[in-house]
């Protein structure tokens, strides 16, 4: 995995993206003790469900490689001189 200059700022932009997406769709928002980890993985599987992104084999989903993936969808919907995306 190839490490992004910005990785914690684009996974938080992402998940707020994430749960925008989640609640348009008519899920309910996260309760505060809602985890990081499963809010990642509620997110991964939600975006999957949608085809918005590949799925992970299914011996590779964990946390860290569905973290990533996260990264990468929403690096992807950035505009190119975003300034989370300039190394």
């Amino acid at each position: 995995m190839k490490q992004m200059k910005h990785e914690p700022q684009l996974l938080k932009l992402a998940l707020e993206i994430g749960v925008g997406y989640a609640k348009k769709r008519g899920f309910a928002d996260f309760d505060k003790g809602v985890s990081p980890k499963d809010k990642v993985e509620c997110i991964y599987r939600l975006l999957v469900n949608d085809n918005l992104i590949q799925p992970l084999a299914k011996d590779k989903e964990d946390g860290p490689n569905m973290k990533h993936k996260l990264i990468l969808w929403i690096s992807r919907q950035l505009p190119a001189e975003h300034p989370l995306l300039n190394d």
